[in-house]
């Protein structure tokens, strides 16, 4: 199949999806377009049938900012045309999925639309009154949508009363690449007996990244422990100058955005992420199939991912003496931390590895073409 994906190539789990899905795609024999206006964060440089079409920006007097919804649209349309695409997988309903529409109008109907939808997409973006009518338009004109967790599914159906049904198809991860094993990295942070914590993400105040700068504090006066922020955002100068407050900013390392992400999450002895809202929790699936054991919060989507008290834990938003707690236990008892890793990538192994969930869209992109 010739299959077109557009998704916002900005750090974040949608993108990174996005990205795995065109690579695994692309190794399986289908030629995956990429329609966006950078590269996607994750996408591989070169890789046979994967290719990438940037979305030019219009500078005209008239326009206060560029209209990226119908350059987009334009570009989809072309490519189309140009490629001979059988399909375009949107990820995010505002504007890819109205891009989209407009796109296979301009080729005449020669096109399917599938539309997934990621989380903030619908819990943020689409219940702001100015975009709730165009959100539910998005979701209604696609020839199929999915929804990443049954939490979103839920959320879709209570929010918008789409028209028709919305198949869930859980994010993913490619086992191979994120795999247990000791990094030659941990020197870099730890010296010998101290522990390592890590948080990976896009720091939006969503994420409660000061929970985890306060988790730290109160892990650290028990053992020794160096804690991992990788990623970046609005949020980050808040949580380096709580760690500063806290005296504990030599234990904190600020990583920014990194791209080798899995010998990150293998030097990593226990994730944290103490979200006020996740969809899914790509972060925290990407550390359980390195074995690496999740302390999260009791939200959206997490529990669909993490068995709390068996392939993780998860406590209340905002509960950070008991994450505390949890994290000192997992740290300092062998046998549990061991117990938790290998149920954590077993969880992984058995419903969430790429070769489960990738040709469950293939099945769903060979049901669109023969409708």
């Amino acid at each position: 199949m010739k299959i077109g994906i557009t998704c916002y190539p900005t750090y974040g789990g949608s993108g990174a999806v996005a990205a795995e899905l065109g690579t695994q795609l692309s190794r399986r024999g289908h030629q995956v377009h990429f329609i966006s206006y950078a590269p996607p964060f994750r996408l591989p440089s070169f890789q046979e049938n994967l290719f990438f079409h940037q979305v030019g920006t219009m500078s005209y007097p008239l326009f206060e900012h560029t209209p990226y919804t119908i350059t987009l649209a334009a570009k989809m349309a072309d490519v189309a045309l140009a490629e001979g695409l059988d399909m375009l997988h949107v990820h995010y309903a505002i504007p890819h999925a109205v891009s989209a529409f407009l796109a296979r109008e301009a080729v005449e109907g020669r096109l399917k639309v599938l539309t997934t939808l990621h989380g903030t997409d619908i819990t943020l973006v689409g219940t702001d009154p100015s975009l709730r009518s165009i959100t539910r338009l998005a979701i209604n004109m696609s020839d199929q949508v999915t929804a990443v967790s049954s939490y979103l599914e839920q959320k879709t159906r209570e929010t918008f009363h789409p028209d028709r049904p919305i198949r869930v198809i859980p994010n993913f991860v490619d086992s191979t690449r994120f795999h247990p094993g000791q990094d030659e990295a941990r020197h870099r942070f730890a010296r010998p007996g101290e522990r390592i914590l890590l948080h990976l993400s896009n720091f939006r105040p969503v994420k409660r990244v000061t929970d985890v700068i306060r988790i730290l504090a109160r892990v650290r006066q028990e053992i020794p422990v160096k804690l991992l922020m990788v990623g970046d955002g609005v949020e980050r100068p808040t949580a380096h100058h709580l760690a500063q407050e806290l005296s504990i900013e030599k234990e904190v390392f600020f990583l920014s955005r990194q791209d080798d992400i899995p010998s990150l999450m293998q030097v990593a002895d226990l994730f944290l992420l103490p979200s006020e809202q996740e969809s899914f929790g790509l972060a925290a699936l990407e550390a359980m199939s390195c074995g690496v054991p999740v302390i999260a919060s009791r939200v959206g989507g997490l529990p669909e991912v993490i068995e709390d008290g068996v392939s993780g834990i998860l406590r209340p938003v905002g509960d950070v003496e008991g994450m505390a707690r949890e994290a000192l236990r997992v740290l300092t008892d062998e046998s549990y931390h061991r117990h938790l890793a290998q149920a954590a990538r077993q969880r992984v192994l058995d419903h969430f590895d790429a070769p489960r969930i990738v040709p469950q869209y293939e099945a769903l992109y060979q049901e669109l073409l023969e409708q």
